[in-house]
């Protein structure tokens, strides 16, 4: 049971890093107020109502054609860890360290099966007379 737990958190550890370093594009074509295509990865599809491009003559080659166009494209870029650093950001020091072991020591006893006995002492059991000492030593009190 606890290696099948370990095999879980790090198959998650490892998929978490992976994703945290992804980084992906989401395009998105809006005609007018109305979303016509979502795309991730690519680009997305138009829907046929975008403005021609017009070419620009060779003696207006500084002046810039606008024309109104209904459409519009949102590209959002989701970007990932450049780095990543296997440092620690913080040292415990002594103190810190003291509480964390005791406290998951003592938490860990708390959850932990209790068995029958577990005192290292026992309760004195009453000696076995096997012979008469006074008879054995023929002492007797008068």
């Amino acid at each position: 049971m606890y290696k099948r737990f370990q095999q879980i958190i790090s198959v998650s550890m490892a998929l978490l890093v992976l994703f945290s370093t992804l980084s992906f594009s989401v395009e998105k074509h809006y005609c007018g107020e109305h979303l016509v295509d979502v795309a991730i990865f690519s680009d997305a599809k138009k829907c046929g109502m975008e403005a021609s491009d017009q070419g620009l003559n060779d003696t207006d080659q500084n002046t810039v054609l606008m024309s109104n166009s209904c459409c519009k494209d949102v590209v959002d870029l989701v970007e990932g860890q450049d780095e990543l650093s296997l440092e620690k950001t913080k040292v415990l020091d002594t103190d810190q360290k003291i509480f964390l072991l005791s406290f998951a020591y003592v938490f860990g006893e708390l959850y932990a099966p209790k068995t029958e006995n577990t005192s290292l002492f026992k309760p004195p059991s009453r000696l076995k007379v096997v012979k008469d000492i006074h008879l054995l030593h023929e002492v007797f009190l008068i």
